[in-house]
């Protein structure tokens, strides 16, 4: 791989400026119109030659390499880290014409009290529970609302179909879809009831102890069946189709595979919803924040070429382009993207309280990582709901001393 400092051979009349830029972006739709992209971009740019990488389940190892050597790339996603892990590292893109349209969800995000703009949302995210609507139509399921509910549709989908499909699709592989289910259900326990724990996570007293209700639910649903039962062999590229083919009914993740799982299944009918709430008197929520954005390393040899790529990528066209393939509403003001059949989620959903994800703002760096092997272990039988929770307090008070330092 060539490095990010980098300029291709030939003379200095004709070299040309090589632009290294990471991404998370994991649905092949919108890899696919991200690199069309790019490529639009180098034909208006011929000095200009711009190398994508998405390096899937290890972007986040290899971005803390690259931030501990100081060689990061010239255009990179902040994942929803842009202030708080990347925040030193991205240059302010304040000035750039776009960084005055951010939207009201995303401006506090992405902007910090002096004024700095960290990166450029390529869309807004808007996280809960994708489902088949054909099924929840088939066994006349209302769209639940509470935990509990989510449990008894479950286990009514298992039923009435004599086992042919999942209600939950999990994979062991790319464990960030285990990962998610604890995020997603932790601000439900602990976030978003009128009585809450945030600042018991927040000053380091909370009481792990009680994590570990989430964990005992994820264990009784894999133990009922109510997921897939490959889940650790499972991977997330057999989602599109195993939900287009009607034989999953939740996925806990956003709709960004759902393109996918449209070009197998042109019929197929996708519904949207909240994550469901679990105590008593409290309301579905969405996690949201930053999906994907491209931000600038400060210290790019590059930097006026790297700012170039991420202008066009913020025209309107680019924007609605990269919203549509991942069925994601723009983080900018203007883009009037066609989601589809989602659009009528959005709309219906629109007074939905929006949380910001849990670990992003509660754990400290690191603990993703944790959820997302706990989880694996805990199918797997190597450990029980209760050593979970031991084992999340443990990584908990060592990764925020060691961020405090």
């Amino acid at each position: 791989m060539v490095g990010c400092n980098s300029k291709e051979s030939g003379t200095n009349s004709d070299s040309k400026v090589k632009l290294t830029v990471f991404s998370t972006i994991n649905e092949e739709e919108g890899k696919r119109v991200f690199k069309e992209i790019v490529k639009e971009f180098e034909k208006e740019n011929p000095k200009i030659s711009v190398e994508v990488n998405f390096p899937g389940q290890e972007y986040e190892n290899i971005l803390k390499v690259k931030m501990a050597a100081n060689d990061l790339p010239d255009v990179f996603d902040t994942h929803g880290w842009a202030q708080i892990r990347y925040g030193r590292y991205v240059a302010d893109l304040s000035k750039e014409s776009w960084a005055s349209n951010l939207t009201d969800s995303m401006k506090p995000v992405l902007t910090d009290k002096n004024g700095k703009v960290y990166a450029l949302p390529l869309n807004e995210a808007k996280d809960g529970i994708t489902y088949n609507a054909d099924i929840l139509e088939k066994y006349n399921i209302e769209v639940p609302k509470t935990f509990d509910e989510l449990l008894a549709a479950a286990e009514k989908i298992k039923k009435e179909s004599n086992g042919q499909v999942s209600p939950f699709y999990f994979s062991g592989i790319d464990a960030a879809m285990i990962g998610q289910f604890f995020d997603y259900f932790a601000t439900s326990l602990f976030i978003s009831p009128e009585k809450n724990y945030a600042q018991d996570l927040l000053n380091g007293t909370f009481d792990w102890s009680k994590w570990t209700y989430l964990p005992e639910k994820f264990k009784e649903i894999y133990d009922k069946g109510l997921m897939n039962k490959d889940v650790l062999t499972a991977k997330y590229s057999d989602l599109p189709r195993l939900f287009a083919e009607g034989k999953v009914a939740f996925v806990m993740m956003g709709p960004a595979f759902v393109e996918q799982a449209k070009e197998i299944n042109s019929n197929l009918k996708v519904g949207y919803m909240p994550v469901p709430a679990i105590v008593k008197g409290d309301e579905p929520t969405f996690s949201g924040g930053e999906r994907f954005t491209l931000a600038v390393w400060k210290d790019s040899p590059h930097l006026e070429e790297a700012k170039k790529l991420i202008n066009f990528f913020a025209k309107t066209e680019n924007l609605k382009k990269m919203a549509e393939a991942t069925k994601l509403p723009a983080g900018v003001k203007g883009v009037n993207a066609d989601l589809g059949e989602l659009t009528q989620y959005y709309e219906k959903y629109a007074n939905i309280r929006v949380f910001p994800y849990f670990d992003r703002v509660y754990l400290p760096n690191g603990m993703w990582d944790v959820m997302c092997t706990n989880g694996q272990e805990l199918i797997a039988g190597s450990i029980t709901p209760k050593q979970f929770s031991e084992n999340m307090e443990k990584q908990f008070q060592r990764l925020r001393e060691q961020q405090k330092k």
